[in-house]
């Protein structure tokens, strides 16, 4: 399978045929037992895992379907942290957290703690972590599974943003409607890729 800078491609498939661990090999949490995987220049499984860690930090982002928040930092140090494992001073970190949440219309929530928070707003403050450092890729696993309708196209909607900007996005998940708004749908089974949907059309402006 090729990605190609700036498309966005959903994954689909049933429980357990292999969806969530083809994000794991293409983030480089896993690594596969045969076979290659780039990014760019980059060939993820010959790096040894504290070089894949450093490559996730600079060019992966990755929004996890339970959240994955650390509970005892509030909203803005969860967005902030992994700003400053790549280096980013505390002032540039506290721009960009600030910047994101009020993007993603958590103004007046930089303080709570991650429990005190909605479904919802934590899987936005989530897509905020993951876009933080910028990165070239971006991994969503079920974004909008454990979401209420309402908060579901909420953060659907911040994807499509996103993606409209430029961002390259590979997505697992369940709901046929939720991948329609990706360019290109793969199917798989048994941990293989069974079938292709086509690029969408698009319509003349």
């Amino acid at each position: 399978m090729e990605v190609d800078r700036g498309e966005w491609v959903a994954a689909m498939g049933p429980s357990g045929c292999g969806k969530s661990t083809m994000l794991h090999l293409l983030g480089g949490l896993d690594l596969p037992d045969a076979g290659s995987i780039r990014l760019d220049d980059d060939e993820i499984t010959t790096l040894a895992a504290p070089d894949r860690a450093r490559l996730r930090r600079r060019r992966v982002g990755y929004v996890f379907q339970q959240y994955n928040l650390i509970p005892h930092l509030d909203v803005t140090a969860n967005v902030e942290l992994p700003q400053r494992l790549a280096g980013a001073s505390r002032r540039e970190a506290r721009a960009r957290s600030t910047e994101l949440l009020e993007t993603l219309g958590l103004g007046g929530r930089e303080r709570n703690m991650p429990g005190t928070l909605s479904g919802g707003e934590q899987q936005r403050v989530a897509i905020a972590r993951a876009l933080a450092n910028h990165p070239d890729l971006l991994l969503a696993d079920e974004p909008t599974g454990a979401l209420d309708s309402a908060s579901a196209a909420l953060v659907l909607d911040l994807l499509r943003a996103r993606h409209d900007g430029g961002q390259t996005i590979v997505m697992v998940t369940h709901d046929p409607e939720v991948a329609a708004a990706a360019d290109r749908i793969v199917h798989i089974l048994d941990g293989q890729i069974v079938r292709v949907e086509p690029r969408r059309s698009v319509s003349a402006p």
